[in-house]
């Protein structure tokens, strides 16, 4: 059963906040490219030079933007299939391990963000139209993935947490 976000008492709104307006103006600013893009093939005969890049690049910071979000407020997709025949205090602790796997797995993969992000800077990778840099954009993956692996470790303790 998801926990409502108010009860948690979560610090951090503010980095919630921006997050979230982050995330939207980045997904309309894709609807919006997208729309312009097709209108100019199809109207005018010209596509928007390196748009197939600059919608990656905005997919990227829109998954990673939004995967803090997704996680403070425990919207995560489930199976539930055997919660309703587990007692409470196992259900508690079934969703206490699984935030801690999930901490687990995204300090893992924070790490291997890390170490790709200095072999982009190394070999200096940029986007093939464009030349876009790409080591912001890793270290920005890199970044995110341990606020959430930290979300995700603050959500396997529930207990008291300050109003807020």
């Amino acid at each position: 059963m998801p926990r409502r976000p108010e009860a948690l008492g979560r610090p951090g709104r503010a980095g919630e906040t921006l997050l979230g307006i982050v995330a939207g103006a980045i997904l309309f600013a894709m609807m919006a490219l997208t729309a312009v893009d097709v209108f100019q093939r199809y109207v005018v005969g010209v596509s928007i030079r390196g748009s197939f890049e600059i919608t990656e690049l905005m997919m990227v910071v829109l998954i990673f933007a939004g995967l803090p979000l997704v996680s403070i407020k425990d919207q995560h997709v489930t199976v539930d299939l055997l919660d309703h025949a587990l007692p409470a205090p196992v259900q508690r602790a079934l969703r206490a391990v699984a935030h801690l796997v999930c901490g687990v797995a995204l300090l893992g993969m924070s790490w291997l963000l890390w170490r790709k992000a200095g072999q982009v800077v190394e070999y200096g990778d940029v986007t093939a139209a464009l030349r876009i840099t790409l080591w912001p954009f890793v270290y920005f993956m890199s970044g995110l993935s341990v606020v959430t692996a930290l979300i995700h470790v603050y959500m396997a303790f529930p207990g008291p947490r300050p109003p807020g």
